[in-house]
């Protein structure tokens, strides 16, 4: 059966490895989560990702991150889904726990961080929210 949500279940398995207490998981590869990897790498939610090609399909390879043994990641979750999407402009971009925490939008200069996509002033979809 096809996959409905990829980034969805991107995300689902960085949660699950961090509970899980997992040095790195594995992700079906695609330029969308690439680019979102890319971010959360920037904002130090993760501590990078790689192509890992031993496979039949390339996969990435998401390097966990954890702080005095606690994930870096404590909340991770899906705003636009397919069934609903979610838009916001460079304005109303949500702000996730009083700036501690970051929302992830894909936009027309690429995905970015809300700072990034405030200080680009662009908006776009809104696709994940993370502290």
């Amino acid at each position: 059966m096809a996959m409905t949500d990829p980034l969805g279940d991107m995300l689902t398995r960085i949660r699950n490895g961090q509970q899980a207490k997992k040095d790195s998981v594995l992700s079906p590869a695609s330029k969308l989560r690439a680019r979102v990897l890319e971010v959360l790498q920037r904002e130090g939610y993760i501590r990078g990702y790689t192509e890992d090609e031993t496979g039949l399909h390339k996969q990435l390879r998401i390097e966990l991150k954890y702080f005095e043994g606690e994930p870096a990641i404590k909340h991770v979750a899906r705003v636009s889904k397919p069934g609903r999407r979610v838009y916001s402009g460079s304005k109303e971009l949500p702000i996730v726990r009083n700036g501690l925490g970051i929302t992830i939008v894909s936009t027309p200069k690429g995905v970015l961080s809300d700072n990034e996509a405030r200080t680009e002033n662009v908006g776009g979809e809104v696709l994940a929210e993370v502290f």
